[in-house]
């Protein structure tokens, strides 16, 4: 099925193919200058510290709806033990595994296709079993430090979280910025509230997953005219989930990440941070949130943090 005029017009729109050289695999973290790290930096005013990922635990986000991605699963293969002979000192080992995007990450831009095109038009097939993500990989990814801008649509909407299913317009993003009192600007990394979490972290699996507010089909086109770095919000499925055009499923996806190069996140933990705007009077600060450069992959888990 072909996707309809209505994303292809948007598409145009916010293309970013070529604009940073034809050999480009990271889209609008180009974005994030020298000089908008120095901005970003001096936001600090209190040092408060806010951390924005949600505990890696087997009882995760992940319900099964998205085949193999599964939450983490802690195994010890190392107890006190004395490797080195009796008497030595004794360690303890662990592993994981996980999806990489199980809990809060970074979708990379080789995450999604449309039309047999990764961004910067690369064919899809670079995406393999054996090696991954050869264009785009997050390995790509170096770092992501730059200001952070909490656009808290649910408080700026005069809720605590938005109804499932909700999708949040440009309208309501200009009421969020509006509220934050200040302009987002060229390379910030803007972080969206719905409130959604709340419905996870009061032991919801299900309901958090579906159905689920987010980001609306329009969104795409606010973002490139600000030429915002990076996108992420509070849910499972980022964009509002069912799709708000009928049998389109995730275009936003595709226009965020294929068309416009732009990485997003989802599953963050927003609730503490909307706290602390909300008590400092200011929702503007320095937010550190580089991906686990693991190669090849199409998505990393994140630990960021806010600091105000």
């Amino acid at each position: 099925m072909s996707l309809p005029d209505v994303f292809h017009d948007i598409a145009k729109r916010v293309n970013n193919w070529g604009r940073w050289g034809a050999d480009d695999e990271i889209g609008t973290l180009n974005l994030i200058t020298d000089e908008v790290v120095r901005r970003a930096a001096a936001t600090v005013r209190t040092g408060r510290r806010v951390p924005l990922a949600l505990p890696l635990q087997q009882d995760g986000v992940q319900t099964g709806m998205i085949p193999g991605r599964v939450n983490p699963l802690h195994t010890m293969v190392q107890i006190n033990q004395e490797i080195f002979g009796p008497g030595a000192v004794a360690c303890s080992d662990d592993v994981v595994t996980m999806g990489l995007q199980a809990a809060t990450h970074w979708d990379a831009l080789s995450h999604v296709s449309h039309s047999g095109r990764l961004y910067n038009g690369r064919p899809a097939h670079t995406v393999t079993a054996h090696g991954g993500a050869g264009f785009s990989g997050i390995g790509t990814v170096r770092h992501v430090v730059s200001r952070g801008v909490l656009l808290d649509v649910a408080r700026a909407r005069g809720t605590d979280r938005l109804d499932g299913g909700y999708a949040v317009t440009p309208a309501d993003l200009d009421a969020a910025e509006e509220l934050a009192g200040t302009r987002v600007r060229a390379g910030d990394v803007v972080l969206v509230r719905t409130g959604q979490v709340q419905a996870y972290l009061g032991g919801d699996r299900h309901g958090y997953a579906y159905p689920s507010p987010g980001l609306s089909i329009r969104t795409p086109e606010w973002f490139h005219a600000r030429d915002v770095a990076a996108v992420a919000d509070d849910t499972l499925t980022f964009e509002v989930f069912p799709p708000e055009v009928e049998d389109l499923w995730l275009p936003v996806h595709a226009l965020d990440l294929v068309e416009m190069g732009m990485p997003q996140g989802q599953n963050w933990n927003l609730e503490e941070l909307s706290t602390a705007c909300g008590e400092e009077g200011r929702y503007v600060f320095l937010l550190t949130a580089t991906p686990e450069p693991f190669t090849g992959a199409t998505g990393s888990p994140v630990a960021p943090v806010a600091v105000l």
